[in-house]
């Protein structure tokens, strides 16, 4: 990895702001991330983010902190947060924003337990593809203090594959319509490109169910997307 994004969040936050990243997938063309609002205020984050910060409590895990947008806020709260990403860029800038506790980490990679984990801006792409999502959901079990929280967030994006009519033109014989190939580029380079699940609440909550978490829906986004929360039965 170039670590394209981190450079984009390291030029934006030394007043190097020339352009935005521009991310694509398989099945959509271009778009522009404009990088001011990978610095958003509370004020400016969707709803379910707002929601999801709301809710927070106790020892508080910030995966894919990104610039530490998420993390501030909290911070602001007077809440613990540790926060990590695999980004080096990205855990440079949110240091020099103020995040007080972030790591160069993977998820997979983190051992401590926590009381609520936060995986927010579609929480669920870092899964990659659905036959990993077991894998990913027992590690955040296992980080998990009694009574603790997950909050992730997802879209069905079955509606990307609908024709005018409404009509599906999904390959029956392809992987899930969520699972895509995500390209990234930034001043002229490209990252190499990786994979990116999009889940919808019924999938999560049954992939939930078999391994013995729970998983309820907290609100409904404005485009198809959701906060979820999952936590490990009381016994």
């Amino acid at each position: 990895m170039k670590d394209l994004f981190g450079k984009a969040l390291g030029d934006y936050h030394n007043n190097n702001y020339t352009e935005d990243l521009i991310t694509s997938t398989n099945i959509s063309g271009n778009d522009e991330l404009p990088l001011p609002y990978l610095f958003r205020s509370f004020s400016e984050m969707p709803k379910l983010e707002q929601k999801a910060l709301k809710l927070a409590k106790g020892n508080i895990l910030d995966v894919g902190c990104g610039s530490g947008s998420h993390s501030l806020q909290l911070q602001e709260n007077h809440l613990n947060v540790k926060a990590i990403d695999i980004s080096e860029g990205a855990v440079k800038v949110a240091k020099s924003r103020g995040v007080k506790h972030v790591e160069l980490k993977a998820l997979l990679d983190e051992t401590e337990t926590f009381d609520t984990i936060l995986l927010l801006m579609n929480g669920t792409g870092i899964f990659q593809t659905l036959d990993q999502v077991a894998t990913y959901l027992k590690h955040l079990k296992s980080l998990l203090n009694p009574s603790g929280q997950i909050l992730i967030d997802s879209s069905d994006i079955q509606y990307m594959y609908e024709d005018e009519d409404g009509g599906l033109w999904i390959d029956t014989n392809a992987n899930y319509y969520g699972e895509l190939d995500y390209f990234l580029s930034y001043k002229g380079e490209n990252e190499t490109p990786i994979k990116w699940l999009y889940i919808d609440f019924e999938r999560l909550q049954l992939a939930c169910e078999t391994i013995g978490l729970q998983c309820e829906k907290v609100i409904d986004g404005e485009h198809f997307d959701y906060l979820a929360k999952i936590t490990a039965p009381r016994h």
